[in-house]
């Protein structure tokens, strides 16, 4: 499809309404959000197709799909402050600025960071920053969070990034192996992080900025 507008219209209805998306903040926002702006050119043709994109560095733009379901269950608010382990492209990061009120993206290679906050500036979100670092560790300096979104697999929950939640806060995580991840919704209640399984998925792994898992 060439028209990209039609296209991203077809995206929602289809692939997110048509499969169960029903929060119509994050179908908005997934309507308004041009993903091919965040998509290298040679696959600019194929941003509102139903699988994840090569963006550089052996990462990845995920599925839209897949994206639109951690949103939904984030239960984003306009007041919301959000955390983002994995900036990637700054699809999700625009994505989240459009449904909160501050996001914070942490993202280890700096080539993508850079990349991201030109589009994302070129975009006009102010509500953003991007920060070239280690994801493992969070942004203890903003901390807490109402919400952490993680777009890459750890091997078990991350308990640095759960204890950067507020008291009520809600994070959403592939953990896994290479193999075999699910998406697991944390919230926090009392105190205590609540683990809810989600979709199978398959996500780049969670490293520290030596390209190492971190427990």
């Amino acid at each position: 499809m060439t028209d990209l507008t039609a296209a991203r219209q077809l995206m929602v209805d289809s692939q997110l309404r048509g499969r169960g998306i029903c929060d119509p903040r994050v179908l908005d926002a997934m309507l308004r959000v041009p993903r091919e702006e965040f998509v290298p050119a040679p696959y600019r043709a194929q941003a509102y197709e139903d699988h994840p994109l090569p963006i550089g560095n052996d990462q990845t733009i995920s599925q839209p799909y897949i994206v639109a379901v951690m949103l939904e269950s984030l239960q984003l608010t306009a007041s919301s402050r959000v955390l983002e382990v994995g900036t990637g492209s700054g699809y999700v990061t625009a994505l989240l600025a459009e449904l909160a009120a501050e996001v914070v993206s942490v993202e280890r290679h700096p080539s993508l960071s850079e990349k991201a906050r030109e589009v994302l500036a070129a975009l006009g979100y102010g509500n953003v920053k991007v920060i070239t670092g280690d994801g493992t560790l969070g942004y203890p300096a903003a901390a807490p969070f109402d919400a952490i979104l993680v777009s890459a697999a750890a091997a078990e929950l991350p308990r640095v990034l759960l204890s950067q939640l507020s008291d009520t806060g809600r994070m959403i995580v592939p953990v896994g192996t290479n193999d075999s991840q699910q998406l697991q919704l944390v919230r926090m209640i009392n105190g205590q992080p609540v683990v809810t399984p989600r979709e199978l998925v398959r996500f780049v792994p969670l490293v520290n900025s030596q390209g190492r898992s971190r427990e």
